[in-house]
């Protein structure tokens, strides 16, 4: 699995991820925050997604991303949100381009 080299902002509402490919991609923040897998936001039982990226305000941003071993970034976000981990094969899934 690809690994991210390079995380930077491209505007106020959208990251970029540069991998070790070569790819690059980019991502709403929006989005990225709305889709997180953490058990606030998945029922861990149902498995039904209980946030949505239309309830995240369209002001959020990424405060940090720490790497989680070597197959995943965990975000930190301005609201507060810090539990979800996202995998390098999911990010490549979200991704609006490359």
């Amino acid at each position: 699995m690809p690994t991210p080299i390079n995380i930077y902002p491209i505007d106020d509402k959208t990251l970029g991820l540069e991998w070790d490919d070569g790819r690059k991609s980019t991502y709403s923040l929006r989005v990225l925050r709305g889709s997180c897998n953490c058990a606030s936001c998945v029922d861990e039982i149902t498995g039904q997604r209980m946030v949505f990226p239309e309830h995240i305000p369209e002001n959020i941003r990424a405060i940090e991303a720490r790497a989680v071993g070597r197959y995943a970034l965990q975000f930190v976000w301005s609201d507060g949100h810090d539990s979800g981990i996202y995998t390098f094969e999911y990010l490549r899934q979200l991704a609006q381009n490359g």
